[in-house]
């Protein structure tokens, strides 16, 4: 997206500023909402009425992306009750029996992950705890729900839940986008905060694949001063007849925005998640409850995804596939194979691509897919994955394979799934470890120049002279910081097509 595209700030000179691997200061001149110079500190008169914001050795780096978020659901999860801790279903009913005592008429928690609970799920030690108060706990995978007697009564899912009260893959998100039923001002004002926030890490731009009808609720954002993020915006398979009538494509800008929101590609599940074991493997998942499919699940089979794939592409929408298993990654780059060239407009990516063949890395280079990874998932993931892809972990999260192979990566976060924050993201590229344990698997771990690239939509890992002015000045060199350190990363400015959206200057 051009930093032009907007009515552009005045002229502005970041002086005294460092590039990352560099000690020689430089003056970095922005003006138009492009970096018009990147040059010797002190070389270059400030342009008239330019305004000079002194860096004192600060590293300047492009602003960041998150190629992967849940906008609305990432505004809601701080607003709900936090299970990211819980390690059993008998502790996450005893957080949803103290939110009853507390007066509470509806019950809703958000990140649970159930893969190495000790105990089972049951509607019925919801019902005990919360009586006829509906309770639905979300997983942080967002491909499985759990709820009581009364919240399936309520959402008309009975039978779909069961005796469990476990709701997997398209039932879980037909309950979600139910959730996802708040006033639009609402909404608006805690997406607004949760950008806000996402500036203060550098943060420039995301994508989001929020299973709405997107384009209507960020055109209204944008018009009511939801300015600090450029955004691209999904479109869903029950969305596509929707957008071929109102002329989307990707990449287009929409009208009102100011340039700030641009047309996604078309995001299609193909299949489930680890922590739900759904995800579609090769190879069977050991343990699991007869309810469970032994495989994971094909949400949607190849002979329906490829007219799918073809349809967006006659649209004007690339695709984004969600493929996590090795099987759902092969039948994925199948599909897109089928169709390319005439299937997408520019690029095409998988989304997730945790679990790969290696043969499917040099399928991934051959046809020009984007990998968009969530490499803080390697982190969250590790010990399901190794109760559960037992023996496959080699092939899992195969960042550097991936990359040494050609293949484009794309950081992410998947936001509420992991935090909306690329130096957490980052940091789980390089160092493959988290809260001071061995690292997992760092064969695979990448180079920092080459996370940092992945996290800028294209830019690269440096500034230069004619990109727009997307910035964000850090208090540490990224190429040098250690691994906490860049996942800590402190942020002192951020800017926006040259306007400051975090930071005082």
């Amino acid at each position: 997206m051009s930093g032009a595209d907007a009515a552009a700030p005045a002229a502005l000179v970041l002086a005294g500023a460092r590039l990352p691997g560099e000690e020689l200061p430089v003056d970095v001149h922005l003006d138009g909402g492009l970096v018009r110079g990147v040059v010797p500190a002190g070389s270059r008169p400030l342009a008239a009425g330019a305004r000079r914001i002194e860096l004192a050795g600060r590293w300047v780096v492009p602003g960041l992306w998150d190629r992967h978020v849940h906008m609305a659901q990432w505004a809601m999860a701080a607003r709900r009750i936090d299970l990211g801790a819980v390690t059993a279903a008998a502790e996450a009913a005893e957080l949803v029996a103290a939110s009853v005592r507390a007066g509470a008429d509806e019950v809703i928690g958000m990140g649970y992950r159930d893969g190495l609970w000790p105990d089972r799920q049951s509607a019925a030690l919801l019902d005990r705890v919360a009586g006829d108060v509906p309770v639905v706990l979300v997983s942080g995978d967002l491909h499985s729900c759990w709820v009581n007697t009364a919240a399936a009564r309520r959402h008309g899912l009975v039978d779909e839940a069961g005796a469990s009260g476990v709701l997997r893959e398209e039932d879980c998100f037909r309950l979600v986008r139910e959730l996802d039923d708040v006033a639009d001002g609402v909404l608006d004002a805690w997406v607004a905060d949760a950008a806000r926030a996402a500036a203060a890490r550098g943060v420039v731009g995301i994508v989001d694949y929020e299973m709405r009808w997107n384009r209507d609720d960020w055109a209204r954002r944008a018009a009511n001063g939801v300015d600090a993020l450029r955004v691209r915006f999904g479109v869903y398979t029950q969305h596509l007849e929707r957008a071929s009538e109102a002329g989307l494509r990707t990449g287009d800008v929409v009208e009102g925005t100011g340039g700030l929101v641009r047309v996604g590609g078309y995001k299609v599940i193909t299949d489930g998640s680890l922590n739900t074991r759904t995800a579609w493997c090769v190879d069977a998942y050991p343990g699991l409850g007869p309810d469970e499919h032994p495989y994971g699940v094909a949400n949607v089979p190849h002979d329906e995804l490829v007219p799918h794939l073809r349809r967006a592409g006659e649209i004007g929408l690339d695709p984004a596939v969600h493929a996590i298993g090795d099987r759902a990654n092969e039948r994925a780059l199948d599909a897109l194979e089928a169709v390319q060239p005439s299937g997408w407009h520019r690029r095409a990516s998988i989304e997730h691509a945790q679990l790969l063949r290696h043969d499917d890395v040099a399928r991934f280079a051959r046809l020009g897919i984007v990998a968009s990874v969530q490499p803080e998932h390697a982190m969250d993931d590790r010990d399901v994955a190794d109760r559960y892809w037992a023996g496959r972990t080699d092939r899992a999260f195969m960042l550097r394979d991936l990359a040494a192979a050609g293949v484009e990566l794309a950081l992410g976060s998947d936001a509420p799934v992991a935090t909306l924050d690329p130096w957490v993201a980052i940091a789980a590229a390089v160092g493959r470890t988290r809260d001071g344990r061995e690292p997992w698997h760092p064969e695979q771990a990448v180079d920092v120049s080459v996370a940092l690239a992945a996290s800028t939509d294209g830019a690269g890992a440096e500034i230069r002279e004619g990109m727009p002015a997307d910035l964000a000045v850090v208090e540490l060199d990224p190429f040098a910081a250690s691994v906490d350190g860049l996942r800590r990363m402190p942020v002192a400015l951020t800017l926006l097509g040259g306007r400051i959206t975090h930071g005082e200057g």
